[in-house]
């Protein structure tokens, strides 16, 4: 069958895409939704952009939706790229949805009414056997945002790697910080995955602080062979 997958260059919209190319699907796109509002309940917004570099290193045709984000009005766009790929023969959406009802219930009611499959691989995993998966793929994954208590700035641009794990288990244990971030916690983003055939670079880079949270701004950035 052939699938999209819902992509913003994070680590679970990247599972997915792994995991829609292991269950034999011919993935022939990936969805960037590009949202104007920094606070949308529906689509992750930090180094968006990037998505680019990463449909270029996965050798997948990109398409790019923009949308205000309103609350629920933003669905419409949503439903509007869907409606678009059914006609181009696409029968299943892949989404990155880990805990959040919110996203899931609204991506399964559009492709419900479009009758499109949708598949959300990563639904409810144990976080913590998660985050070791992603190691073991050998995923290069690095913290591009971050917003709760115990998270600071050292961690923007930050690898995730065994130690970092080891850290939020103990912030978990304080805070209840999800070690998935799927509280909002944190974004991520991808640079290498085993359906990657190159790796993203990133050649400039700023930290952006504000009191309690901040982000990782990407500037500049390429690809290399692996």
């Amino acid at each position: 069958m052939k699938a999209a997958v819902l992509f913003s260059g994070g680590k679970d919209s990247a599972m997915a895409f792994y995991k829609a190319i292991k269950e034999g699907y011919d993935v022939k796109y990936l969805i960037s939704i590009i949202s104007g509002n920094p606070e949308s309940y529906m689509f992750h917004v930090p180094n968006i952009h990037i998505t680019e570099l990463s449909a270029e290193a996965a050798g997948i045709s990109l398409i790019k939706k923009v949308t205000e984000g309103i609350k629920e009005e933003e669905l419409e766009d949503l439903t509007a790229i869907l409606k678009e790929l059914k006609e181009l023969g696409i029968g299943a959406i892949f989404s990155g949805a880990l805990y959040s009802e919110y996203q899931k219930s609204r991506i399964d009611e559009i492709c419900r009414k479009l009758n499109l499959k949708s598949c959300a691989p990563l639904w409810h995993r144990n976080a913590e056997e998660y985050m070791n998966e992603i190691i073991e793929l050998g995923f290069e994954v690095i913290i591009t945002s971050v917003s709760a208590e115990g998270l600071d700035e050292s961690w923007l641009g930050r690898r995730i790697d065994r130690s970092l794990i080891d850290e939020l288990i103990k912030l978990n244990e304080k805070y209840g910080i999800n070690l998935a971030f799927e509280g909002g916690e944190a974004e991520t983003l991808v640079l290498d995955c085993p359906v990657f055939n190159k790796k993203i670079i990133i050649n400039q880079a700023e930290k952006i602080w504000d009191r309690d949270h901040g982000y990782f701004l990407i500037k500049e950035a390429s690809l290399q062979d692996k």
